[in-house]
């Protein structure tokens, strides 16, 4: 059990998620990241598309992770 323990559950505790908030969190900063990723290799290409995508991913994604964060620190 504490095994389990340790594999599932003691990092999302310990940024304030369950298990399953942890899981859409994480998954959406990893589609968020794989997708911002695409654009900037076809930006690196083409470089008049996708001119701001990167920054504002990781801006968007930066500011989400300090928010959230920070409320559940609180």
């Amino acid at each position: 059990m504490q095994l389990i323990q340790r594999l599932f559950r003691e990092h999302p505790e310990s940024v304030g998620e369950s298990y399953l908030e942890h899981l859409f969190q994480a998954s959406y900063f990893g589609v968020r990241m794989l997708l911002a990723g695409l654009a900037c290799l076809v930006h690196a290409i083409l470089p008049c598309l996708f001119t701001t995508t990167g920054r504002t991913a990781i801006t968007e994604l930066h500011t989400k992770m300090v928010v959230h964060r920070a409320k559940h620190c609180d």
